[in-house]
């Protein structure tokens, strides 16, 4: 039976006892890690927040207090009090390893099931298992550190942007729907039947009327919400750390956070970060890194090999060469040593990304390779003395597109990198990917999009291209590149409304379509509005990159998996008829049927218990 605390308190957590504590009666409070019982002694260990500690019953102890730890089992809730003092054989794996509290009181809090998993790091239970008891795996040590470390991080960031003269604004969250990108989800309004708000995918256009308010410099840790189709390290909702400035260009967007950057790491993490960090042109990445969010800690760069290829009578480098195409591909260190079998898996991938075929050779006297009766070795040589590449090494060239070769080297060398032991772990590569497209054509929507979104400034010395040759304009914005991960974007906005008006003629909005989802944007402008820009950092993935994770859901306390379902609660789910008539919402009868059939199976199964 579950006691009460009384008028117990706790003295402090495990974690917090020093020397000048040894001596003194502490009481402490947690859950039982784990329980040895050695007949006359009895070990426990307690664990909070903090750490663990280990507690001893001995045999001089009172046999009402011994009957009670052989009571206690793994994960019961406890509270305890004791006497401070060294321990004969100090562990020196736990930070506490040094002391033990010798009991004289116990109190079982609460008792606890066998968990489905155990209570500790590195175990192997699936992820659908640890989140759908994820208060459960909360208590491991190692995910407490990682949302532990989201606090710090959240704390951190308020208080720099607080020195640098920033407000911490909140937003709304039931929002007008303006749908550019992503799905809004939608919320039903009782009292405005048949009409909707939308839950925010960014705070973008409040953000720019703050600016239009005249607040100057805005920040807000801001959640997100975006119903995008199924993504392995996606959440439908997240987290932004969410700037805007007025009276600004790009560098001292991108000088203000470079500075809160490398404070972050050396508060964070006690790296020193040297800047200014490096800058690359979107071009110029795509061409050496096959990516807009390159990885730079190793090299394997790609390289343009067409006017080699050009010289070959090898048919699909010359269908290619003359259809527009070009030839381009990357040297892999001391590859020629690679299995034939695992040639064939990255061929496999590359075709995943959508290449025709993956082309390798090796580079040696005698080259070996998937296009050898083709490619004579003077090919080969000169292939390898444009990639840097040495003998020993292999070469892999994809012959497609431009963008589209370049994308799909780009998934390989990541690949190749990876299976290789390439990457270098304890380097950090922060960059600046600059100057954009602004536009890109949508296939799907058969019509120009905005790269970023509609508000992005193009460069000034673009604007004379504008209207004649959009897919050539370069855009101010800019993204901050971690490792190979995005972990901000922003830009510098438009407040000339003559220009906003063009591009929204491009990206084919007509004035009533402009009217209808940013009207109230633009009606704010016609009264003044200072030259602003900004920068949005997705904090889940700061938060990930930090603490070294897999995934960004180990850094979130409650996530969503792949489908935008929570595990733990089962939600999304259906709700009670009564509610959607009170929002006058009617399902379909397939939806109805769907329903109907759930409920009947759930009655079936309390009757069968």
């Amino acid at each position: 039976m579950a006691e009460s605390l009384g008028m117990w308190k706790r003295s402090q957590r495990v974690a917090e006892i020093s020397e000048s504590d040894i001596g003194k009666e502490l009481c402490l409070m947690g859950w039982c890690h784990r329980r040895r019982d050695l007949g006359k002694l009895i070990f426990l260990t307690l664990r909070d927040r903090s750490g663990e500690l280990q507690l001893i019953v001995d045999e001089d102890s009172e046999e009402a207090l011994f009957q009670k730890a052989q009571q206690v089992r793994s994960e019961f809730v406890l509270a305890v009090k004791g006497e401070l003092r060294l321990r004969k054989d100090p562990n020196p794996e736990m930070e506490t390893g040094r002391f033990e509290l010798l009991l004289r009181e116990i109190k079982i809090l609460a008792e606890a099931k066998t968990p489905p998993f155990y209570i500790d790091d590195g175990i192997d239970a699936r992820e659908s298992l640890r989140l759908e008891y994820r208060y459960l795996d909360l208590r491991r040590p190692e995910m407490q550190k990682k949302i532990m470390l989201r606090h710090q991080i959240n704390f951190f960031t308020r208080e720099w942007f607080n020195r640098e003269g920033f407000l911490d604004i909140e937003t709304p969250v039931l929002v007008k729907s303006t749908p550019e990108g992503a799905r809004d989800y939608l919320v039903p309004s009782r009292i405005f039947p048949g009409k909707f708000f939308a839950l925010p995918q960014s705070p973008q256009l409040y953000k720019q009327l703050l600016m239009c308010s005249g607040f100057d410099r805005y920040m807000q840790i801001a959640r997100c919400f975006r119903d995008e189709d199924l993504r392995a390290d996606r959440q439908p909702d997240f987290t932004q750390i969410d700037l805007e400035m007025s009276f600004v260009d790009e560098d001292d967007v991108m000088n203000l956070v470079e500075r809160y950057i490398k404070d972050l790491f050396k508060a964070i993490l006690g790296v020193e970060i040297k800047d200014p960090l490096p800058r690359l042109e979107w071009e110029e990445g795509m061409e050496r890194f096959g990516s807009d969010k390159p990885d730079t800690r190793f090299a394997m760069e790609l390289k343009d090999f067409s006017a080699v290829a050009g010289k070959t009578e090898f048919k699909v480098f010359q269908d290619c060469l003359a259809s527009g195409g070009s030839v381009r591909g990357f040297a892999v260190p001391s590859g020629a040593d690679m299995k034939r079998r695992r040639i064939d898996e990255l061929t496999e991938f590359a075709k995943d990304a959508g290449a025709k075929g993956l082309i390798w050779m090796s580079v040696e006297d005698q080259p070996r390779g998937s296009a050898a009766k083709y490619l004579s070795t003077d090919f080969v040589n000169e292939a390898a003395a444009l990639a840097g590449a040495s003998k020993g090494d292999l070469l892999f060239f994809v012959a497609d597109e431009k963008y589209k070769a370049l994308n799909i080297l780009g998934r390989l060398r990541l690949e190749v990198a990876r299976s290789r032991g390439l990457i270098p772990e304890d380097k950090w590569a922060l960059l600046w990917v600059t100057h954009f497209p602004m536009f890109e054509y949508s296939e799907e929507e058969q019509r120009l999009v905005a790269e970023h979104h509609p508000f992005t400034s193009p460069l000034d010395e673009d604007l004379d291209r504008l209207m004649t040759e959009p897919t050539k304009v370069h855009a101010k914005a800019y993204d901050i590149v971690l490792n190979g991960n995005e972990l901000g974007g922003g830009s510098i906005r438009i407040h000339d409304q003559e220009l906003q008006k063009n591009i929204f003629k491009l990206i084919g909005l007509s004035q009533e379509e402009v009217e209808e989802r940013f009207g109230f944007l633009l009606k704010a402008f016609e009264y003044g509005v200072p030259p602003h820009g900004g920068l949005a950092f997705g904090l889940d993935r700061v938060c990930m990159l930090l603490s070294k994770s897999e995934s960004i859901r180990d850094v979130i306390a409650f996530p969503k998996v792949q489908n935008s379902s929570c595990l733990m609660t089962g939600c999304p789910d259906y709700v009670h008829h009564k509610q959607l008539d009170e929002l006058g919402i009617e399902l379909s009868p397939t939806t109805r049927s769907a329903i109907e059939a759930q409920h009947k199976s759930s009655e079936d199964g309390a009757e069968h218990e």
